[in-house]
């Protein structure tokens, strides 16, 4: 008989509140794995799935609209 364990994995992803950003291309420019494009000029998104969460769109945003969320996830 096995018993199977489920761990919780804390991910942390980039996030562009939207409404607020200014579409300059500083985090696009910024992000090492090219997980951030501008959407039709007017603002950025991050691709979660590419996302590693190394905060360096974060700290060169100079309209500072981007933050870090924290995700869970079950395995």
């Amino acid at each position: 008989m096995s018993l199977e364990t489920t761990k919780k994995v804390v991910k942390r992803k980039a996030q562009v509140i939207k409404d607020d950003c200014v579409a300059c291309g500083t985090c696009v420019n910024v992000c090492p794995i090219e997980a951030i494009k501008i959407i039709a000029g007017v603002f950025a998104e991050v691709d979660q799935s590419k996302c590693v969460g190394c905060s360096k769109c974060v700290k060169e945003c100079p309209a500072s609209v981007i933050e870090i969320i924290t995700k869970e996830e079950v395995k």
